[in-house]
């Protein structure tokens, strides 16, 4: 094996382990907000304004994933890549070992509630500068013919952050009472982070910077201001990095938290049989995720990612249905096919997102166009859900919301290039297509 070889292998290691440990603390908050916050934070209020106010709180990460994309892309784009992911992971491990620690609503009133939505700003933070980071050291070692393999590593962090983090509150749920566990059981999660944290540490602090970002920086070629020559010069990559993600987030969000709320209060099932349902899923697109990035590398990124939108838009009218049987193989094949469809859009959006920009740009543009989206997706996806059905009575009503979604996800990919072919190693790759095939300007 060639040393650049290891050396790829190394950094892709790093991401996947770091971007994990990541979703890891993402998810226990995103999980915890719709079992645990509602009656630990929220107690004063009824059942249904409880789990909503807790929703919100989960959104103000959202929030400040673009914050956090908007500085730590600007750090990436002007110190380097690895200097920002070490940092990103430091904020996310600290924000969610003091979550685990943190009193409730019978301990210090009001106060219990702000400072848990303090602490999710800081989680959003992390994670809005991790994602971008994470990505481009993938994409940006190793072989050009293998960057959608490459760049979908870090997307596998998502469903292993999940598997990790449901699986935990799964397993103590569980083994413990409904008294032991929201007293103190769903805090062991959390304060686990803090060890998490530093076995990431110590795998990304031996790797190499990119080498791309090294020859920028060699020619001296660094944007003083990366965020404001983005949107001066590649609006247009900016607009189809946003809509591209928004209907993967809804529909993602839908089929993985929603679900839950759903599951636990309008069909009163136990809340495992949702957190296992959607953990059989997970557990499947650790596999699937970079089966369909490696086929993004040979078919393109645009007919895989779209494939994914076009099964997610039908099989949303299939998964409500089949959680309404109550039976839980049903509910599993609902959620296992759900997240199918979810894998085939994420394992070509990162390499997809990130070959839009050009090298001494590409931390801030690709971090901003994905975490914005992040915010009228991910964040508002739960809640849009659970406003929708108490309106209207109907599962359609959210499924319609979903396909709408997906539906500005196949604009944002026809307006975009495919991407597969561009030589990102160029001053201004999103303008050099080498394929016949290609359009192009775009930046």
């Amino acid at each position: 094996m060639s040393s650049s070889t290891h050396q790829t292998r190394r950094v892709i290691l790093a991401s996947l382990i770091g971007t994990s440990l990541e979703w890891y603390d993402f998810f226990l908050y995103t999980t915890a907000a719709t079992l645990v916050f509602p009656k630990l934070f929220f107690p004063s209020l009824d059942p249904f304004s409880a789990i909503l106010a807790s929703l919100t709180t989960n959104a103000v990460a959202f929030v400040a994933r673009p914050l956090g994309g908007v500085v730590f892309g600007h750090f990436g784009d002007r110190v380097g890549r690895k200097t920002v992911l070490v940092v990103t992971l430091l904020v996310m491990g600290v924000s969610t070992f003091l979550i685990g620690v943190l009193p409730g609503y019978a301990s210090v009133g009001v106060m219990a509630p702000i400072l848990l939505a303090v602490l999710r700003f800081a989680q959003g933070l992390g994670l809005g500068g991790e994602w971008g980071g994470a990505v481009i050291m993938s994409l940006e070692h190793g072989d050009s013919r293998r960057r959608g393999f490459n760049a979908s590593w870090p997307q596998v962090g998502v469903p292993a952050g999940y598997v990790l983090a449901t699986g935990l509150l799964t397993l103590l749920s569980f083994v413990q009472s409904d008294e032991a566990f929201l007293s103190w059981g769903w805090r062991v999660p959390f304060l686990l982070s803090g060890a998490l944290v530093f076995v990431g540490l110590w795998v990304r602090l031996k790797i190499t910077e990119s080498p791309l970002f090294a020859e920028v920086e060699q020619q001296g070629a660094k944007a003083k201001m990366p965020l404001v020559e983005v949107l001066r010069t590649h609006p247009r990559a900016l607009l189809s990095a946003f809509t591209a993600r928004i209907g993967v987030d809804v529909a993602f969000y839908t089929f993985t938290a929603y679900i839950i709320v759903y599951i636990t209060q309008q069909l009163d099932l136990n809340r495992s049989v949702a957190l296992n349902a959607v953990l059989i899923g997970s557990a499947l697109q650790l596999v699937l995720i970079p089966l369909f990035g490696a086929l993004s590398d040979r078919v393109g990124r645009r007919p895989v990612y779209f494939a994914g939108v076009a099964g997610a838009a039908v099989w949303v009218f299939a998964f409500f249905p089949l959680l309404d049987t109550k039976s839980f193989p049903l509910i599993a094949l609902a959620a296992v096919v759900a997240l199918i469809t979810h894998a085939a859009m994420y394992g070509p959006q990162a390499a997809f997102i990130a070959e839009l920009f050009t090298t001494r740009l590409r931390y801030s543009g690709a971090s901003m166009g994905y975490q914005v989206a992040g915010i009228v997706g991910g964040a508002l996806a739960p809640i849009i859900a659970l406003q929708l059905f108490e309106t209207y009575k109907t599962t359609v009503a959210v499924s319609i919301y979903v396909v709408i979604a997906l539906a500005v996800t196949a604009v944002g990919l026809a307006i975009a290039p495919e991407t597969r072919d561009l030589d990102i190693a160029t001053p201004e790759p999103a303008q050099q297509p080498r394929h016949p095939g290609q359009v192009g300007p775009f930046a």
